[in-house]
């Protein structure tokens, strides 16, 4: 027991110690953080083109639809049919036909498959109705992409699904400012890591540094043995509280003065 309370007592010492370090150094830390954080915002400034985005919103009608030569009776409230509706016009509108309808129309320099990566969509709460969203470094052309999409998706899907139809709630207007890159996000991030990383280089450090910096590190773990002698800091300048530097030891108190302190052997 007396083992395992010796053991808990160093592990907590060991703690206080590394806390200690990390204070010592804590201005080098923060300036590690801010250094990274400057260099994030620089980044996300002048490499990471902004992204603008657009949205559409669309109502299905989905109380009675036939695919192929199959018929279905649909509620409008059940939520699961809805999902699945929706899902199937995603599908649709994601379609090399409509992708290649949009660029036609529009005359973006796009092919399908960068067109197709642009576009998003998804059921908004799990109802009938969905948005798609278009993503892009134009903002006018992240517009024009989702209202031609608005007004040829419709069509499309009444091609293909018999006795549906999909409704335009509300167009797209073009985006005021970017949807990203966040410079919040970026520049605590980065500081964030620069933090980590300057404190993780503090922590090894420690961990890895076998000096004895005093006699107590030596009298409370090894106090078995006898201490005979402390060799003194010769390029320190100074020590706090032991006098000069030849005074500095047990034994020996201030007996020998120091050469460079005795004012006597000047006159």
């Amino acid at each position: 027991m007396s083992e395992t309370r010796t053991e808990q007592a160093e592990y907590e010492i060991d703690l206080l110690q590394l806390g200690k370090a990390l204070w010592h150094r804590i201005v080098l830390i923060l300036l590690a953080g801010a250094l990274a954080a400057s260099i994030g915002y620089l980044y996300t400034r002048f490499y990471v083109t902004p992204l603008y985005q657009s949205t559409a919103t669309f109502y299905v009608n989905n109380k009675s639809i036939s695919v192929g030569s199959n018929s279905l009776s649909l509620s409008t409230g059940d939520i699961n049919v809805s999902k699945s509706l929706v899902n199937t016009y995603i599908v649709i509108l994601r379609s090399r036909t409509t992708m290649n309808e949009v660029i036609e129309k529009t005359g973006v320099p796009y092919s399908y498959s960068k067109l197709r990566s642009m576009i998003s969509a998804s059921s908004v709460d799990n109802t009938e109705i969905f948005q798609i969203k278009v993503t892009g470094p134009d903002a006018a052309e992240t517009e024009q992409i989702a209202n031609c999409i608005a007004l040829v998706l419709p069509e499309t899907v009444a091609s293909i699904v018999d006795g549906t139809s999909v409704r335009i709630v509300d167009y797209a207007v073009e985006p005021s400012a970017p949807s990203s890159p966040s410079y919040t996000r970026n520049v605590v991030l980065a500081f964030l890591i620069g933090f980590a990383l300057a404190a993780a280089v503090v922590i090894i450090r420690f961990l890895t540094d076998d000096t004895i910096h005093t006699e107590d590190y030596l009298t409370e773990n090894y106090s078995a043995i006898p201490l005979l002698a402390v060799v003194p800091d010769l390029q320190g300048g100074h020590t706090k509280g032991y006098g000069s530097h030849y005074g500095y030891g047990y034994g020996y108190g201030y007996g020998y003065g120091s050469s460079y302190g005795d004012k006597s052997r000047k006159t």
